[in-house]
C-alpha cells in the first residue's frame, strides 16, 4: 500500500479515537508494524496529534472529526443548498484557495466550495503561510462569479459578518472582527479571510473567498505563529461545535452574502460589521511597504476604507493591499 493511502486508512481507522495496537493495525491494514509506525509518524507530522501506550497501542489525543459530505449537507438549509453547486472535500491539498482559482480557470459554476482536512501550502494575506495542522481546522474557499470586479469591493467585511453569524449559529458568541479580514477573541486572532479576484477576458470575475479558522490548533503548532492565538477549543470548551455542522453553518451564512452581495453591497452589513469592529478608536500602527505609520483608528468607510487619525492629526485612508495593522504596542 503507498504511503499517502495507507495514512488515509490509518487516519480512518483512528479516527474512533480508541486504542488500536500495532499489529491490530498491521494485520487490519496488511503491512508491517513498522510500516503501521512510519505512517503513524506521519500522520504526526501533519499535525494529528497521536499518543502511543504500551500495552494498549495508538489513539488520537485530541478531538479529531473528519469531513463527511453527508453531515455537511444535513445541515445546510434551503437556500443554501440551492446556491451550492459542488463540494469537494480533500485529504490533502496544496491550498483550497488554489483549488478553487484553478477550477475557476476550469469553467467552474459559481457556488463551488472547497474544503480540505490539512493543506500544504495554506496561504493567508500579503503572502504569509496558513498552518493547516491535519483534522484540527475549518479550510474552506467558495467559488462565486461577478460581472465586473467592482461588484466584489468590501466583499471580505461583509464575509467576515457572515462568519460572525455562522459561528453565533453554533453557540459560539463574543468573536470581534479585526479589518480588513480577521477575527479576534481576547486579543488573539482565532480565524482570517482571504478574498482573490481574477478578472476575466470579457470583464466579469471570478471570486474565491478562503477561510481559515482554528476549531482546535495543536499547541506545538502555534508555538509557529508569531501573533497570539486562539481556537474554538478555548472558547466553547465541552461545547465546541462539530466540525462539519460547523462547516455548514458556514457555507449557510456565507453562499447567501455572495449570491446577495451586486445588489446588497457593502451597506447591508456594514452597521453589523462595525458593532463586531475590535479596534474601534484603538491605537494602531499600520505598515505599508518600508512606511509605519500610527494613529488612532476611526471607522471603517461605507467604501470598506480603513479611516485612521494619524499622529500629525491628518486623516488617511487605507484599503487593505498589501498593509499590515497591528495594535500599537502588541
Amino acid at each position: 500500500m503507498a504511503t499517502a493511502a495507507l495514512e488515509k486508512t490509518l487516519l480512518h481507522i483512528l479516527s474512533d479515537q480508541r486504542f488500536h495496537s500495532g499489529s491490530e493495525l498491521a494485520a487490519a491494514l496488511q503491512v508491517s508494524r513498522t510500516a503501521v509506525w512510519k505512517a503513524i509518524r506521519g500522520l504526526e507530522s501533519l499535525g494529528l496529534p497521536v499518543s502511543a501506550v504500551p500495552g494498549k497501542g495508538y489513539r488520537v489525543a485530541g478531538p479529531l472529526e473528519l469531513l463527511n459530505a453527508a453531515a455537511i449537507e444535513a445541515g445546510l438549509t434551503p437556500e443554501a443548498r440551492a446556491l451550492l453547486t459542488g463540494l469537494e472535500l480533500h485529504d490533502r491539498i496544496d491550498s483550497t484557495n488554489s483549488q478553487l482559482l484553478r477550477a475557476a480557470a476550469a469553467g467552474a459554476d459559481a457556488g463551488r466550495a472547497c474544503l480540505a482536512e490539512t493543506q500544504t501550502a495554506g496561504r493567508g494575506r500579503v503572502g504569509r503561510r496558513w498552518l493547516s495542522p491535519l483534522g484540527a481546522n475549518i479550510y474552506l474557499s467558495l467559488l462565486w462569479r461577478y460581472d465586473e470586479p467592482s461588484q466584489a469591493a468590501g466583499l471580505s467585511l461583509a464575509l467576515g459578518v457572515a462568519v460572525l453569524r455562522a459561528l453565533a449559529e453554533v453557540g459560539v458568541t463574543g468573536v470581534g472582527l479585526k479589518w480588513p479580514n480577521d477575527f479576534l477573541w481576547n486579543e488573539r486572532k482565532l480565524g482570517g479571510l482571504l478574498v482573490e479576484v481574477v478578472g476575466e477576458s470579457h470583464g466579469s470575475c471570478a471570486v474565491v473567498a478562503g477561510l481559515g479558522l482554528n476549531r482546535h490548533l495543536p499547541r506545538e503548532w502555534g508555538r509557529n505563529l508569531d501573533q497570539a492565538w486562539t481556537d474554538l477549543t478555548e472558547i466553547a470548551g465541552s461545547a465546541l461545535p462539530s466540525r462539519n455542522r460547523l462547516a455548514a453553518a458556514l457555507l449557510n451564512q456565507l453562499l447567501p452574502v455572495l449570491a446577495g452581495y451586486p445588489a446588497s453591497g457593502l451597506s447591508a452589513y456594514l452597521t453589523e460589521w462595525r458593532a463586531h469592529h475590535h479596534l474601534q478608536g484603538r491605537e494602531a500602527v499600520i505598515r505599508q511597504g518600508d512606511a509605519w505609520i500610527r494613529g488612532r483608528i476611526l471607522d471603517v468607510t461605507a467604501a470598506g476604507f480603513l479611516l485612521l487619525e494619524c499622529a500629525d492629526g491628518a486623516r488617511r485612508e487605507f484599503a487593505s493591499g498589501d498593509l499590515r495593522l497591528r495594535l500599537a504596542g502588541s
